[in-house]
């Protein structure tokens, strides 16, 4: 008899593919508004259309965590960042010394995530709580108070 369990394996994979895809879209759109509107209202307004454009909107996330508070210097310190992460993001796929890279990208998302909360809160404590809630419900929290707070002030610099 012909059994049909290889062909639910496949619609599952294939299933799975297409939730995967929708999750990723989901994703980007919802950082991508947050990181337009957070541009829009704090700075830099000139680059807030980078939100839109994949990997590249990371620069903002480093322009939104900049300690920098002239403009020029701000842009330079996250172009700075920017291309020390894309260098580390490339390096993360060699095989052996990769996994150093990959956690120093991890490194450094999280301090920028703490940094954006921050200047978001204007609270220490608050900022890391925000951070380990976004890392426990896999950015659901960071969608939800990005969503609150894009278009209003930073509270600190």
């Amino acid at each position: 008899m012909y059994q049909y369990f290889e062909d639910y394996a496949v619609v599952g994979l294939i299933g799975g593919f297409f939730v995967l895809i929708a999750l990723i879209l989901i994703h980007y759109i919802l950082t991508a508004i947050i990181y337009y509107y957070t541009a829009k209202t704090n700075g830099p307004t000139d680059l807030a259309f980078l939100a839109w454009i994949p990997i590249i909107n990371y620069y903002l996330l480093f322009a939104f965590g900049s300690k920098k508070t002239e403009p020029a210097e701000v842009k330079k310190d996250a172009l700075i960042w920017a291309v020390i992460y894309a260098i580390l993001v490339v390096v993360s796929l060699i095989p052996i010394i990769g996994w150093l890279a990959y956690i120093a990208v991890l490194i450094i998302s999280i301090y920028y995530s703490y940094r954006l909360f921050y200047r978001w809160t204007g609270e220490t404590g608050k900022s890391v709580l925000f951070v380990i809630l976004t890392i426990i419900t896999a950015s659901i929290f960071f969608y939800i108070y990005g969503l609150i707070k894009m278009k209003k002030e930073f509270a600190a610099a």
